[in-house]
């Protein structure tokens, strides 16, 4: 079979023979009553990491998202967020299904305080109350950017101000703490709740983190029975998760390299350019010419030559790079790009 180059994104990953080794080693218990040892481990070494009292294993980062809305919010309230969030338009509708909250959309991915004042509705009984202000780090959508500390502190403490939540979605936040050169802790510190990803990026097969407080992870083990995500003898997931992030972490720095190397070469590739000023961390968003083709047509014959992406837009795809794709493989992908549009 030809080699395929996989860049839809960073959850494609396979584990590796280390990796199922100590998956098969695990020792397990009974989460669902506090009692496998693997998963407690877990959840202690990403409190620890994220500056956080507790947290809890979840199976996916929807679920994760999800049970951090519940407990933050109450139904008929509205959520500030980006206007292309994952929890608005990439978690099969689930926000406002299960947990009965509107959107309010801020003016861009990477919004500020004066933003957030702007967008608050508390008295007036026209609006529902603004009660959650959510944060994506790394932002998806806006090509894998990167919050200042700066801005996130602008944004958590006018929310402060106000009297309203914050939670981060940190689906990537390993990757924005590589790329900033802070700690997790101090791009999680002044919200309520985070959420962190352990397949994306970091290469374990399945599982998703939720911190905060002992209070707020309390209510979230109920809601997360709730949602039927009591996994009961989940130490052989939360080991590929403890492998992940003793071994995934320390390399982020090279999926970037890679995504830089891809963006600096797609611009000299006539009808493609690259949609942000720079490449953050692992995800480059590239901009077709309607002139040249739209973005599935493009896809549709890269995907012919072994070349896998996603469009995000007509006129956009994404390609998000990870722990199997290496310089070669972006060399190839660039190859196949270039044949294609030349085409």
């Amino acid at each position: 079979m030809p080699t395929v180059i996989d860049l839809r994104s960073d959850t494609v990953t396979k584990p590796s023979e280390a990796m199922r080794d100590a998956i098969a080693n695990a020792e397990v218990g009974d989460d669902v009553y506090g009692e496998d040892p693997t998963v407690n481990l877990l959840q202690e070494t990403v409190a620890k990491l994220l500056g956080k009292e507790a947290a809890l294993f979840t199976p996916s980062g929807s679920m994760a998202d999800q049970i951090a809305i519940n407990i933050l919010t109450r139904p008929g309230d509205a959520v500030m967020t980006a206007p292309d969030a994952h929890i608005a338009f990439h978690e099969a509708g689930a926000t406002p299904l299960l947990n009965g909250v509107q959107f309010s959309f801020m003016p861009s991915g990477r919004f500020d305080g004066s933003d957030v004042r702007d967008a608050y509705h508390d008295n007036d009984h026209h609006y529902p109350p603004t009660t959650l202000v959510e944060v994506e780090n790394t932002y998806n959508m806006g090509g894998g950017q990167v919050w200042s500390l700066e801005g996130l502190r602008d944004v958590t403490s006018t929310a402060k101000e106000l009297g309203i939540k914050c939670m981060l979605d940190g689906a990537r936040l390993w990757n924005a703490a590589v790329a900033s050169g802070h700690s997790e802790a101090e791009l999680c510190e002044g919200f309520d709740a985070v959420t962190v990803c352990l397949s994306k990026g970091l290469g374990a097969p399945v599982g998703s983190i939720i911190a905060g407080s002992n209070e707020l992870m309390h209510r979230a083990h109920r809601v997360r029975k709730m949602l039927g995500g009591g996994m009961r003898q989940a130490g052989m997931l939360a080991a590929g998760g403890l492998y992940a992030l003793e071994y995934g972490r320390p390399r982020l720095h090279l999926d970037h390299e890679n995504a830089r190397q891809l963006g600096q070469a797609i611009q000299h590739i006539s009808g493609l350019k690259i949609a942000t000023s720079k490449v953050d961390t692992n995800i480059v968003i590239v901009e077709v010419d309607a002139q040249l083709a739209t973005a599935a047509q493009v896809q549709e014959r890269c995907a012919a030559k072994g070349l896998l992406f996603w469009p995000t837009g007509p006129q956009r795809f994404r390609l998000v790079t990870h722990l199997d794709v290496g310089g070669s493989e972006c060399d190839e992908a660039v190859t196949i790009l270039k044949t294609v549009c030349a085409a």
